[in-house]
């Protein structure tokens, strides 16, 4: 937070000196130590939520690994000469307690193609998938495991 409180300043300042430096680093720690001390925030949460960043970002980029991935898969469906696609319902109980997480895992679902989430009632998930094989391990996907991770975080502080 500290860092973020001394960013803001040199760019609202618009331009960088050693004068314009030395007195941002003085009250960007002013600040801070002001948020500790009255606000409730701790260096202890500048670690969590920078784990928290790192692995949202992660997220991000598995997010559109597997869309794409997804989107090659949907193609080969479409455009093989194969036999009949086997469309199936799955359902299956997420380990999350928290909703948001949940939903984020129903949307990344839905995102990815070839599945969409029919349904999200509490932890429980009804998912359609185009064909059979893209519903293998919904409940220990990738995006699970590393929602999982972000859960760990959350809950740990």
């Amino acid at each position: 937070m500290y860092f973020i409180f001394l960013l803001f300043w040199i760019l609202l300042n618009g331009k960088l000196n050693l004068e314009i430096f030395l007195f941002g680093v003085c009250i960007s720690l002013a600040v801070y130590l002001f948020c500790c001390r009255f606000l409730g925030y701790s260096p202890k949460k500048d670690l969590i939520f920078a784990r928290i960043s790192l692995y949202a970002l992660g997220y991000a980029f598995l997010l559109i690994a597997e869309i794409v991935k997804a989107n090659i898969g949907v193609l080969k469906e479409i455009y093989t000469e194969k036999t009949e696609v086997e469309p199936c319902v799955v359902k299956f109980t997420s380990p999350f307690e928290s909703e948001v997480l949940n939903v984020i895992l129903a949307d990344s679902i839905t995102l990815t193609p070839g599945t969409i989430t029919v349904e999200l009632s509490g932890r429980e998930f009804t998912v359609h998938c185009l064909d059979k094989s893209m519903s293998e391990d919904l409940d220990r996907s990738s995006f699970v495991t590393l929602l999982q991770k972000i859960d760990h975080c959350i809950n740990a502080s």
